[in-house]
C-alpha cells in the first residue's frame, strides 16, 4: 500500500510512505523506519515540522496510536522532538564523538552538524581548591573561566564549563561564538600534547534540564578533562555536561597482547 501525505504545509507531502498490512513487521515500526530514512537522507531535514498526531493519521492512514508509537521510536533514537507549542521537529542523528583530543566544535563541524556557541559568561575567577589542582597553580590564583552553551541546527548540545590560566590565552568572546576553543589555543601558539578525560553519567538539575531544553532527571554525559601542552604544563581543565538524547561517545578498544 502506498500513502502519501497530503498537505501543503507539510513535509511529508512529497514522501511516499509503503505500508504492508500483511507484514509481520508492526506498522508503527514501517512507518518509524522510512521516517528515519528521510531523515537519514535529508528529504526531512533538521528543523521541518511534522504536523501533529492527527494530521499525520489522516495523511497515512494510519490510527493514531500507531502514528504515536512510530514517533516516539523515534523521539526516543534523538531523531524527532516534541515541543510544547510548536509540534513534532527533526533534530540531527545523535552526535557520536570519538575519545581523543579533539574540540567539540571541530568535530560537530567535521560531522555537518553546523554548530553554534552562545558564551554565557567570559571573566577571570580565583581559582577554587579543585581549579587549582587540575591547573597546577596556587589556590585563589585567577584564572579565565568560560562558559558556553554549544548548540547545533539550533538546539542544544552541551553545557561547556572551562578554565584556563591567564597567560595562555586571552579568549576574545566574539572569536569564541564563531570557533572552538582548542583552535583558539592553537592560532595563539599553544601545542596541545594530551589530556586525561573522566567520562561518566548522571541526572539533570532543573537549572541544567532549562538551559540544554530537557526535563528536570534527565540522562547527561559528562566529562571532565585536563589537557597538557608539549612542555607537559596544564593549560585547560573542563567540566562538560551533554544531552545524552543526542550526545554520545564512542570507543575503540583493543585486545592488549
Amino acid at each position: 500500500m502506498a500513502t502519501t501525505g497530503a498537505g501543503p504545509v507539510s513535509p511529508l507531502a512529497s514522501l511516499d510512505f509503503t505500508l504492508d498490512r500483511a507484514s509481520p513487521i508492526p506498522l508503527y515500526h514501517q512507518l518509524a523506519q522510512q521516517l528515519e530514512a528521510a531523515i537519514e537522507r535529508g528529504a526531512l531535514p533538521p528543523g521541518n515540522l511534522l504536523g501533529n498526531e492527527v494530521d499525520l493519521s489522516h495523511r497515512l492512514g494510519l490510527s493514531r496510536p500507531t502514528v504515536r508509537q512510530a514517533i516516539q521510536s523515534l523521539v526516543d533514537k534523538g531523531l524527532l522532538v516534541r515541543r510544547r507549542g510548536v509540534g513534532t521537529q527533526v533534530v540531527h542523528r545523535q552526535v557520536k564523538r570519538p575519545l581523543e583530543l579533539s574540540s567539540l566544535y571541530d568535530d560537530l563541524e567535521s560531522a555537518g552538524q553546523q554548530p553554534t556557541t552562545r558564551v554565557l559568561r567570559n571573566a577571570p575567577v580565583p581559582a577554587s581548591a579543585e581549579v587549582a589542582a587540575a591547573l597546577g597553580v596556587p589556590e585563589h590564583t585567577e584564572v579565565t573561566l568560560l562558559e558556553r552553551l554549544r548548540l547545533t541546527h539550533g538546539l542544544p548540545v552541551a553545557f561547556l564549563t572551562n578554565y584556563l590560566p591567564t597567560d595562555v590565552l586571552t579568549p576574545q568572546t566574539p572569536r569564541l561564538e564563531t570557533t572552538g576553543l582548542y583552535r583558539a589555543m592553537r592560532a595563539a601558539g599553544v601545542t596541545l600534547h594530551s589530556a586525561h578525560q573522566t567520562v561518566g553519567a548522571r541526572s539533570a538539575t532543573p537549572g541544567e534540564a532549562a538551559l540544554l531544553d530537557e526535563h528536570p532527571g534527565a540522562a547527561l554525559l559528562t566529562m571532565r578533562r585536563t589537557a597538557y601542552d608539549v612542555t607537559g604544563r596544564p593549560v585547560e581543565y573542563g567540566t562538560h555536561i551533554y544531552r545524552a538524547s543526542r550526545y554520545a561517545f564512542d570507543f575503540q578498544l583493543l585486545v592488549r597482547s
